[in-house]
């Protein structure tokens, strides 16, 4: 047996810009390999892990030899990231020309190739929906099948410190523990003796330099609005507000700066997505997006840049995003918060100590308990669940 004292390495898959390694890496771990087909998330990801091998290229080309490359013959602990899961289903079922059936699979692959202890997916909230349960059933048998015992649930980042709500499906499997764990929440909206208050966008945005005084990412000429009647309804909102309803309307805007649409023939009477919305330094950042256009600074008259937008997901003021402005915010609304990545990397590390202690005291291993899938899914309306085929 290698020596389980070792630091664990780890494999992004699907790693973007590399908010979930980031996150691993702050809590001790190491990545050793970043994969995707993004060619500017690569070259951020390149930048910011500077130890890591880097993939740029179609994952599905990806076979046991080039992997094994790239590797170095360095032993894979976890493999973690976001392969598509919405379109995977049993074999033989669904479509089979679906594009996503082959991401998920080579993304199985991998973990089987590499054999680590650990596992970590990140998915949409809606991989939890009833509808998507048999594609939910194949995934878990998949990884059952492998030997790894499944824990998932639903994890909001401002839980964890992060100044941003964003709700993610979290799967976690182990093969060397009888359960999966789940890190505690450490933070909440409610003040009170059991968690830390939330962090606040105003106290995101308090702190943006580097040591050095200069700044990553924060080009205030970007931020600017160039349309004058952009500019001047948003002189009219408040800070923490926006234009949804005909009432915001008629709040914030004078008759020359009204949005020129018929309320009654809207669906539900309202925009889908409010207009014109700042955010408010008194409270986390709503869910930030793939493009500046979402949200508007909380008292000055412009856009976010994408280091403030950054700063809401958490990443550390000297990780440096690259290429054009457009690309950096899309590595940017589709990283997992790397403080969220954090607390799960602090779970691993506690279950493998566990694991690490019963090695040591030569104990016999817990038996993992056996559920079916339809209690699994049970359970997981309550609380976190697991399942075993």
């Amino acid at each position: 047996m290698k020596n389980i004292k070792t630091k664990l390495n780890f494999i992004d898959v699907f790693a973007g810009a590399g908010g979930l390694s980031c996150g691993l890496e702050m809590a001790g771990m190491k990545c050793i390999l970043g994969m995707d087909h993004d060619k500017y998330a690569m070259q951020t990801f390149a930048k910011n892990h500077k130890f890591a091998e880097i993939y740029c290229g179609d994952i599905c080309k990806v076979d046991k030899k080039t992997l094994s490359a790239l590797l170095k013959e360095q032993q894979v602990h976890a493999v973690v990231g976001g392969p598509p899961c919405q379109g995977f289903s049993t074999a033989g079922r669904g479509n089979p020309h679906d594009n996503r059936n082959a991401l998920f699979l080579q993304f199985l692959k991998i973990v089987k190739n590499t054999n680590p202890y650990f596992v970590v997916i990140e998915n949409v909230t809606g991989l939890l929906a009833k509808k998507n349960e048999k594609t939910l059933h194949a995934i878990l048998r998949r990884f059952s099948n492998l030997g790894y015992h499944l824990n998932f649930q639903v994890m909001s980042s401002q839980n964890y410190g992060v100044p941003e709500k964003r709700r993610r499906t979290i799967i976690i499997g182990t093969r060397i523990n009888a359960i999966a764990e789940f890190p505690k929440k450490t933070h909440d909206l409610t003040v009170g003796k059991t968690f830390i208050p939330a962090l606040t966008v105003g106290q995101a945005f308090a702190d943006l330099q580097l040591p050095n005084k200069k700044y990553y990412n924060h080009d205030l000429a970007q931020a600017q609005i160039n349309n004058k009647l952009d500019l001047a309804r948003l002189k009219r909102i408040p800070e923490g507000k926006g234009i949804r309803y005909e009432k915001d309307e008629k709040a914030y805007l004078s008759a020359k700066l009204k949005m020129q649409v018929d309320w009654k023939n809207l669906q539900e009477n309202r925009f889908r997505q409010t207009k014109y919305q700042r955010l408010d330094n008194a409270l986390p950042s709503p869910t930030i997006m793939t493009n500046r256009h979402g949200y508007y600074h909380p008292t000055e008259h412009r856009y976010l840049t994408v280091r403030e937008s950054a700063k809401l997901q958490s990443f550390p003021n000297n990780f440096e995003f690259m290429g054009s402005i457009s690309a950096q915010w899309r590595q940017v609304g589709n990283a997992v918060p790397p403080l969220m990545g954090r607390a799960i990397g602090k779970v691993l590390l506690k279950m493998h100590k566990e694991y690490a202690d019963e090695i040591t005291k030569k104990k016999a291993p817990r038996k993992k308990s056996k559920q079916s899938f339809k209690e699994t899914i049970e359970g997981s309306r309550k609380s976190a669940f697991v399942y075993k085929q």
